[in-house]
C-alpha cells in the first residue's frame, strides 16, 4: 500500500448533510454496467435507513475536508454469535490509494468489537476483483458465491393479461368521456337513452298540454 504521508485521512460518523454527497458518489462508483448487483440495491434509502439505524457504523473520510470515502455498517445478533456486517464501502477514485479503504475498515471493526461483535461479514460483486482483492488483504476469507436468477416479467402471462386489462380501461373511459361530452352538447337528452329519441323528450311537455279532440269537443259544448 502506497500513499503520500502528508494527506492525513480524518475519519468521522456520517452527518445528515454527507447522505447526498455519499449517494451520488455510491452511483458514481456502483454502475450498472460494472456492478449490476450493486446498483440494483444501491439507492438514497441505503444511506438513509443505516443512518437512521446505525449511525456510529456510519462512517465518512476525509482529507482536506473534502469527502474522500465512506462506509456503511451494522451489527446482527443471532442466538449467541454477534456479526459484524460491511454492506457498503467507497472512495473516491481522486482519493484512491492512499489508505482511504484501510481507515475506514480500521475503525469500523473496532466500534463492532467494542459492541460485542465476534464475527465479520462483507459482500461485494463477484466481478468486483479490486474489492475481493482488498477484503482478501484486510483478512476476510471463505468465500461463497451466491447466485441471483432473474426473469423478463414482460414475457409473463399475467403480465400479458394485465395489459389487456389496462386496454379495455382505457376504451371504456373513453367511451365515458365521449358520451359525457355528447350530454354537455344535448342537455336534454337522457343519459343512457338514444339520440334517435330526442325529438320525444323535447316534445313530450308540449304534447301534454295540447288538449285532446274530446276535450275540445266538450268545452265548445
Amino acid at each position: 500500500m502506497q500513499f503520500d504521508n502528508n494527506d492525513t485521512v480524518f475519519v468521522r460518523e456520517l452527518g445528515i448533510d454527507d447522505i447526498a454527497t455519499i449517494y451520488h458518489l455510491g452511483e458514481e462508483l456502483f454502475t450498472s454496467d460494472l456492478y449490476p448487483y450493486l446498483y440494483r440495491t444501491w439507492d438514497e434509502w441505503e444511506v438513509i435507513g443505516l443512518y437512521n439505524t446505525d449511525p456510529e457504523y456510519c462512517l465518512v473520510a476525509e482529507i482536506d475536508g473534502e469527502l474522500a470515502g465512506f462506509i456503511l455498517g451494522t451489527i446482527i445478533t443471532k442466538a449467541t454469535w454477534t456479526y459484524g456486517y460491511i454492506l457498503w464501502l467507497g472512495v473516491n477514485p481522486k482519493f484512491q490509494r492512499r489508505g482511504v479503504a484501510d481507515k475506514l475498515v480500521d475503525k469500523a471493526i473496532s466500534r463492532m468489537i467494542e459492541d460485542g461483535a465476534r464475527f465479520m461479514l462483507v459482500d461485494t460483486d463477484p466481478a468486483n476483483a479490486p474489492a475481493l482483492k482488498f477484503f482478501n488483504r484486510k483478512g476476510f476469507g471463505n468465500t461463497r458465491e451466491h447466485i441471483f436468477l432473474s426473469m423478463n416479467l414482460s414475457k409473463h402471462e399475467h403480465y400479458g393479461r394485465l395489459i389487456e386489462y389496462e386496454h379495455q380501461k382505457a376504451e371504456r373511459a373513453g367511451y365515458r368521456r365521449v358520451a359525457r361530452e355528447r350530454s354537455r352538447r344535448n342537455p336534454t337528452l337522457r343519459a343512457g337513452k338514444p339520440d334517435a329519441g330526442a325529438s320525444d323528450v323535447v316534445l313530450n311537455p308540449l304534447v301534454n298540454d295540447i288538449p285532446s279532440v274530446d276535450e275540445t269537443s266538450n268545452s265548445q259544448d
